[in-house]
C-alpha cells in the first residue's frame, strides 16, 4: 500500500464513467485504488493486490459480481465486498450476503454514501480483528472499551472529539495523516466546515497529551506536525 494511504480498494465496474468517478473520489479521500472493468479482470487484480476492500458491480459483461465473490472466497480471500447494483431487489441483496458480501448500494448512489459505507465496513472489520481494546503509543494508552486515556499512568480528560482525534492518530502511529483525512474520520463525511478546526483540536490535544508533568518534568512530545503535509503521533526514539 502506498505511503499515507488509508487502505487499498479495488473498484470493479464496466461503466468507465462510474469506475473513474469512484476511483478519483476514493483516492482523494485517502485510499489507494485499483480498478477492473470485468469479472475476470477483477479476479486477477484482487488476487494480485490483496485489497482491504472491494467495491463490486453485480452486472458485469462476463462473470457477474456474485460469481466473482464466490471465486475469491474459495481462494481464501476474505476482503469485505460492497456490492453496486442498478436494481433495488431484495432477492439480490439476500444473494449478495449469502455469497459473502458485506453491504449493498443501489445505483444511482451518492459518493458520500459509498465512502461512508466503506469506512463503516473497514472500521467493523478492524474491530473484529482486534481483541485487545488498548491502543498504545509509548507511555500513552487509550482503552476503547472504557474510553479511558492515560499518559505515564496519569489520566487525561478528553472531550468526545478530542478522543476521536487521538484514537485516529494512534491507529495510524508513525504515519502522517492530512487535514482532509482527519476531517473525514473525526467529523465524518458530512462535515462542511473549515479545515482550520483540525489545527485547533491538534493544539488542544498537545496541551493535554504532551503537557503531562512527571516528577516536575514534561513528558517527551508524541504529536508531531509535518509542515505542509499533516500530523502524526510517534513514540519517542529510545536512546542508546
Amino acid at each position: 500500500m502506498a505511503k499515507n494511504m488509508e487502505a487499498t480498494i479495488v473498484v470493479v465496474d464496466d461503466e468507465p464513467s462510474i469506475r473513474d468517478l469512484l476511483s478519483t473520489s476514493l483516492h482523494f479521500s485517502g485510499f489507494e485504488v485499483q480498478t477492473a472493468a470485468s469479472g475476470s479482470e477483477a479476479i486477477e487484480v484482487i488476487e494480485k493486490t490483496k485489497p482491504d476492500l472491494i467495491v463490486l458491480d453485480i452486472m458485469l459483461p462476463d462473470i457477474d459480481g456474485f460469481s466473482v465473490t464466490r471465486r475469491i472466497r474459495q481462494e481464501g480471500i476474505v476482503a469485505p465486498v460492497l456490492f453496486l447494483t442498478a436494481r433495488d431487489d431484495t432477492q439480490d441483496k439476500v444473494m449478495g450476503l449469502t455469497v459473502g458480501g458485506d453491504d449493498y448500494v443501489t445505483k444511482p448512489f451518492s459518493l458520500e454514501e459509498v465512502i461512508a459505507r466503506i469506512r463503516a465496513i473497514l472500521r467493523r472489520t478492524k474491530e473484529e480483528a482486534v481483541d485487545d481494546p488498548v491502543i498504545r503509543v509509548g507511555d500513552l494508552e487509550l482503552n476503547e472499551d472504557s474510553h479511558d486515556v492515560t499518559r505515564a499512568g496519569q489520566e487525561i480528560d478528553l472531550s468526545p472529539t478530542e478522543y476521536k482525534l487521538l484514537r485516529y492518530l494512534m491507529e495510524n502511529e508513525g504515519r502522517v495523516v492530512n487535514k482532509i483525512q482527519i476531517l473525514n474520520h473525526v467529523w465524518q463525511y458530512d462535515w462542511g466546515g473549515d479545515a482550520a478546526i483540525v489545527e485547533s483540536y491538534i493544539s488542544y490535544l498537545r496541551k493535554k497529551v504532551d503537557g503531562v508533568v512527571i516528577d516536575g518534568k514534561k513528558v517527551e512530545p508524541l504529536i508531531q506536525t509535518k509542515r505542509g503535509v499533516g500530523y502524526m503521533i510517534r513514540a519517542p526514539r529510545t536512546k542508546d
